[in-house]
């Protein structure tokens, strides 16, 4: 059986280096909570607030390290209080998706696209993505047991030789087959 640790990944905002200067101002770093299971990864110390046509959600956690683009990564259910409808993409595929504004302690901003549903998605390592025949890009089936279990499809692999092998679904999904970070899903195909 192939075992994948399963991540839970809730709502988070990704940011560039000119948006965390806007908003805490210039020359700001952000500091480190806690490293994530990808390396170089990690949740950072600082939150904003993000306000959409209909809703508000103040302390969005910001992942580090800073990124070329901003984006916010929310549920289907974030969407809907927000009043948006993001398309589901892989993280990183920002182009016509619906604009946020984010609101920091030194001023806010708005970001003209970049609020997605994160693609459910797997990070291999290259040495685990070689030894179960996975090729980067591909669409996956994955049982994740829980107390309503589920067969996730259309989970895409993602590989490098800079991930650990996890598997990131979104807390509507995880809510959905009663499971929690840190419990294994299974691969069938």
């Amino acid at each position: 059986m192939k075992q994948v640790p399963i991540g839970v990944s809730a709502r988070h905002i990704h940011l560039s280096v000119e948006h965390i200067e806007q908003l805490f101002g210039k020359g700001y770093q952000l500091n480190i909570l806690k490293d994530l299971s990808q390396t170089g990864q990690y949740a950072a110390v600082e939150t904003v607030a993000v306000a959409g046509p209909k809703g508000r959600f103040d302390k969005v956690r910001i992942l580090g390290p800073a990124r070329g683009k901003s984006q916010l990564e929310v549920s289907r259910s974030d969407a809907f209080v927000l009043g948006l409808n993001p398309p589901v993409r892989e993280s990183g595929n920002i182009a016509g998706t619906p604009g946020i504004t984010v609101i920091g302690p030194a001023g806010q901003v708005d970001i003209p696209e970049g609020v997605i549903v994160a693609a459910r998605h797997i990070h291999f390592h290259t040495d685990d993505a070689a030894n179960w025949g996975i090729k980067d890009k591909q669409l996956l089936t994955v049982r994740v047991e829980g107390e309503r279990s589920l067969i996730f499809e259309n989970v895409l692999a993602r590989v490098s030789d800079q991930y650990a092998l996890d598997m990131h679904i979104d807390t509507d999904e995880a809510n959905a087959a009663g499971v929690k970070t840190g419990d294994m899903a299974t691969l069938l195909s």
